[in-house]
């Protein structure tokens, strides 16, 4: 859409603001309010703002920075007000001169995916599984979590209020132009998935964002909490984003599809997989960025923990979902460790980045873990088979990150610099903090 189109929309859907969005290094969303009048003028020449005063983004001597509006990301927001209605549009984010920051996780993403089609005519498409968890408000000051309903995996209730809820968001979601694909309830007590069609990588990472906010929104108004924290309860499943990732030509031909090989999968699906597994190490930091997250990734679970790839093994860390009859287009690799705690446009670079440099390079697809359980394995014998874990913590998945040049390389100096500070400070506040397990255990014992 042109400017003219977007503020037709916005007087058809009868909308008083709108919400100019973007991200800062760790995926907050960050927002202006426009009234309508001032909208025209800011789609036209877009909107100065304090760049200093964002984590990630200008030191302050360069803080003037510039909000480009995307028209084409215009949406609704379903759950304000008709008397106050709003939408919403993404950003990019300039320098004073016009120039493109470097530091802005969307626009390194947006002209990633540019590059990838001029060079190559290839579009990176992903379909991912966010998970939520949806919890009674019990506290405003200490939260303990509380699930909001009884469900299992698939569990259904006619006067389930949980079923009600997440009815009311995938009808929202909708309406902000996702295409819904399901909802259901997850394994663990209040958690709950709504997945939506694959896209293109920038598309997708934009849908990731307003259904978080979206989820959020609408829990707040029945009361209730929604996090996309990692692992907010110990014990019981936690909440992982499963990526599912393909690169199709522009003329709609699934570049991953093979029909005569067993897995259905072309040579450059093994490669970019190989890819992929080489630096699932460091990616890890990236993918799975928060203290919790490791807390989700450790052995017992669905998470994956170890560095392999399977067909049937849903422990493994890349999963090739069984596609459909005669359906080349459904064929596909599940990246099993993100989370959603992530900011998607840097997980999805540094995803792409690290699949095509196995194609690049031509790396070789080790053996699929299919028929093997590496739970029950030693030890020594996965190091004799190969087998590698991911990190076990933040502090090492970021050892990780520092010392792979191609990540560093794929989100630029800017991102790469912003992201590690971000990431280190949360590792020092954590390990100076004193959590409720140490008081429990050392309080009177010690």
């Amino acid at each position: 859409m042109d400017v003219k189109d977007v503020m037709e929309k916005i007087k058809h859907d009868n909308i008083k603001f709108i919400s100019f969005q973007f991200t800062d290094v760790n995926g907050v969303v960050k927002s202006v309010d426009y009234p309508i009048y001032q909208v025209e003028g800011a789609l036209k020449n877009g909107i100065w703002f304090d760049g200093s005063s964002v984590e990630g983004f200008a030191r302050i001597q360069e803080s003037d920075m510039h909000l480009i509006a995307d028209p084409d990301t215009y949406a609704i927001l379903p759950w304000t007000p008709n008397e106050m209605k709003r939408a919403r549009i993404f950003c990019d984010i300039y320098h004073q001169n016009g120039e493109p920051f470097k530091g802005d996780p969307r626009g390194v993403l947006k002209r990633k995916l540019a590059k990838l089609k001029a060079d190559h005519n290839w579009v990176y498409n992903i379909g991912p599984e966010p998970e939520f968890f949806l919890f009674l408000q019990n506290g405003k000051e200490n939260i303990h979590p509380v699930p909001h309903d009884i469900g299992g995996y698939f569990d259904f209730s006619a006067n389930d209020e949980a079923v009600q809820v997440r009815t009311e968001l995938m009808d929202a979601l909708t309406q902000m132009g996702l295409e819904i694909e399901m909802g259901h309830h997850e394994v663990a007590l209040g958690q709950h998935e709504i997945d939506f069609h694959f896209a293109d990588a920038l598309k997708t990472a934009d849908n990731v964002l307003t259904l978080k906010y979206a989820v959020k929104a609408i829990a707040a108004q029945h009361g209730l909490i929604a996090s996309f924290m990692p692992k907010p309860v110990f014990g019981i499943n936690g909440s992982g984003m499963h990526c599912h990732q393909s690169i199709f030509s522009t003329d709609g031909t699934n570049l991953f599809f093979d029909d005569a090989d067993p897995y259905k999968l072309s040579t450059m699906a093994h490669k970019f997989i190989a890819g992929q597994l080489s630096h699932a190490r460091a990616l890890a930091a990236v993918v799975a960025p928060s203290v919790n997250s490791y807390k989700r990734l450790v052995p017992g679970y669905e998470a994956p923990v170890y560095i392999g790839w399977a067909q049937v093994n849903r422990s493994a860390l890349i999963r090739i979902p069984q596609p459909m009859p005669n359906r080349p287009e459904t064929v596909r690799l599940e990246l099993r460790c993100p989370d959603p705690s992530t900011n998607p446009y840097l997980a999805f670079n540094a995803m792409v980045e690290t699949g095509l440099d196995g194609v690049e390079k031509g790396l070789a697809c080790p053996a699929p873990l299919n028929q093997l359980n590496v739970y029950e394995l030693s030890e020594e014998e996965r190091s004799e088979l190969g087998i590698e874990m991911l990190p076990g913590s933040l502090l090492e998945a970021l050892s990780a990150f520092e010392a792979d040049d191609l990540l560093s390389h794929a989100l630029g100096d800017s991102l790469t610099d912003a992201f590690t500070k971000a990431r280190k400070a949360e590792w020092e506040d954590f390990r100076m903090n004193v959590t409720d397990w140490e008081l429990n255990r050392y309080l009177t014992a010690a």
